[in-house]
């Protein structure tokens, strides 16, 4: 077999990620070309597929330092528990019926944030990475000394059977926040409460319970969120993420 031109190299590759749902790794990727294409110098591989994701971004996308997977794989957010309940009263409510509450709790009450807007369900199509409400806390133009802009996630559940879960996809978002909370219901048994505070003390994640009225939910502050640093490579493909599915609220959080 004759060498590949660059293209020939970029179509290979196409169809092992397409045949690869799971994701391949670089290394992997760039041994499977090579072994089908013995002729083709490795340098010239190289530099035909570590952008892969740039070049055909409707096609690949890079999930994580050196993975490379086809778009449809993983392209849909797990949603995990209920997200409506019926209250004591009998009003069916919605899990996105506290997100506006909680996103001004976080700017007025708690001061965490300077921007902030809900997202919930499965906007960014990431398991990973679509919290409810996002806000970011950035230096303002009355500020003399600047600062870097901080992600501030938050996860809230109306399920009360799911606070294994909440903790979870909050921990998750800390590979971009600087900070992540968790809205539960205060309808939690006393055993949940207590394990899931302990777990939040333990990974320095805020937790916030609250009453299942959507006009009252009286939301009750048990802990708030510590800092941590999150890894910037995740910033930028939640921001890449966000920018993409709607451009306006990426303007309103980073503008």
């Amino acid at each position: 077999m004759a060498k590949l031109p660059v293209q020939k190299i970029r179509d290979l590759a196409r169809g092992i990620i397409a045949a690869n749902p799971g994701g391949i790794r670089y290394t992997a990727l760039v041994d499977a070309i090579s072994q089908q294409s013995p002729e083709t110098p490795r340098n010239t591989i190289h530099g035909s597929v570590w952008n892969l994701d740039s070049i055909f971004p409707s096609e690949i996308v890079k999930p994580s330092r050196g993975l490379f997977t086809p778009v449809q794989a993983g392209s849909e957010a797990i949603v995990v528990g209920k997200t409506e309940e019926i209250a004591e009263t009998g009003a069916k409510i919605k899990e996105s019926d506290f997100y506006e509450p909680f996103a001004e709790l976080l700017k007025n009450d708690l001061g965490d944030v300077v921007e902030v807007v809900s997202l919930g369900g499965a906007g960014l199509k990431s398991k990973w990475a679509t919290p409810d409400v996002i806000g970011v806390y950035k230096p303002l133009a009355k500020n003399h000394i600047k600062f870097d802009i901080e992600i501030v996630s938050a996860e809230i559940k109306i399920d009360q059977q799911a606070p294994v879960v909440a903790f979870g996809q909050a921990v998750a978002y800390r590979l971009f926040s600087a900070k992540t909370y968790i809205a539960m219901p205060k309808t939690m048994t006393e055993e949940d409460k207590d394990r899931l505070e302990s777990l939040c003390m333990l990974f320095g994640v805020g937790l916030v319970l609250f009453d299942l009225d959507e006009d009252n939910p009286r939301f009750e502050i048990r802990m708030r969120a510590q800092r941590v640093t999150p890894d910037m490579f995740y910033v930028n493909e939640f921001a890449d993420r966000l920018k993409s599915h709607d451009p306006d609220k990426f303007q309103k959080l980073f503008g």
